[in-house]
């Protein structure tokens, strides 16, 4: 009997189809996915130290609670910090886009001193402050709901860490190949691993040195900015940008324009010395991804998993770039999301 011959179109169509159709699950089932992935995240930072912590003695039940207790501590002392701030912040996100309202008719009335006429109407169109503060609130309830599922977040990390430890002799026992599979499957762990902790580490510096800075520039909600610029941090070449435009917003709002550009200034030059320094001295540009995908990938994600996504836009995406790399038959995909070639 002939063997049927399928094209090529019809077999990209086949796999089209089938991707719209997982992509339709993703985001009916975000409610599930989003603390499964977030739990992913979380155990994938503690991997290193859970190891760190195996080496020195400890049996694989106490270093997990260990690791545990240090998250839990970690979460304590972010609730308390931003817990009430993210509250009253988004209690006062009416008013700062009625004082932004007002800066607008300021700006309308100034360019009608110079002969340049446009309707507040036509300008808020182009100039939205106000949806930048909005947008800020809906990340952190965004969080806020996750988190409100911290218990089940936490019990399946603890799962996730146990697994890990007999994970490694399932996937070799499951292949025919095992040197091979565990070669590509190390090879994967140890490049999400390094991308993991190293951007965390400089991700924490970040929110670190902007939480300093608002603090000594006395701009209202410090810690959550802070926080802020600490999650989008895991977002390259724009994130940085986009956590800075609230803080700025708000030292407006308080100050006037001289704060707001010494905001700005920080915010700059943290992104000078940080995103353009530090990171690619540690980081490495192997693990680069272009600015066309990093903000593809953050609207895809949002878009499907809501502003945790958002937040998980660039490691998710990182993780399916690896992936590709560990393939000869995909490395060319890998090699097109890259932010330069080798």
């Amino acid at each position: 009997m002939a063997e049927r011959y399928i094209s090529k179109p019809i077999i990209f169509l086949f796999a089209f189809a089938s991707l719209v159709i997982v992509i339709a699950g993703m985001k009916a089932a975000k409610d599930i996915l989003v603390p499964f992935l977030l739990s992913g995240f979380i155990a994938i930072m503690c991997g290193p130290l859970l190891l760190w912590l195996k080496k020195k003695g400890l049996a694989d039940m106490l270093a997990i609670l260990v690791v545990m207790t240090v998250i839990s501590l970690i979460g304590l002392l972010v609730v308390a910090l931003v817990g009430n701030s993210v509250n009253d912040f988004a209690g006062d996100v009416q008013f700062y886009q009625s004082k932004l309202d007002g800066l607008i008719d300021e700006l309308a009335a100034k360019l009608r001193e110079v002969g340049i006429t446009i309707e507040k109407s036509a300008l808020s169109e182009y100039i939205n402050p106000g949806a930048v503060m909005s947008f800020a609130s809906e990340v952190f309830s965004g969080f806020g709901n996750v988190l409100s599922n911290a218990l089940v977040i936490i019990l399946t990390v603890i799962f996730m860490l146990l697994e890990s430890a007999v994970f490694r002799p399932k996937l070799k026992k499951a292949f025919h190949q095992p040197d091979f599979s565990m070669t590509g499957f190390d090879n994967f762990i140890k490049s999400i691993n390094k991308y993991m902790a190293i951007k965390t580490w400089i991700s924490l510096a970040t929110g670190i040195f902007v939480t300093i800075m608002l603090i000594a520039l006395d701009i209202e909600y410090p810690y959550l900015w802070g926080l802020l610029a600490f999650l989008l941090n895991y977002v390259p070449n724009i994130g940085s940008l986009i956590a800075a435009i609230p803080p700025t917003l708000l030292a407006l709002i308080q100050f006037g324009m001289l704060k707001a550009l010494l905001v700005a200034g920080g915010f700059a030059l943290v992104n000078l010395i940080i995103g353009n320094l530090l990171e690619p001295r540690f980081l490495g540009r192997g693990l680069g991804l272009s600015t066309l995908v990093v903000f593809s990938s953050l609207v895809f994600w949002g878009w499907v998993l809501g502003p945790v996504g958002m937040f998980l836009s660039v490691p998710l995406t990182m993780t399916v770039k690896i992936a590709l790399a560990a393939s000869d038959e995909t490395r060319w995909i890998s090699i097109m999301m890259g932010d330069r070639v080798r």
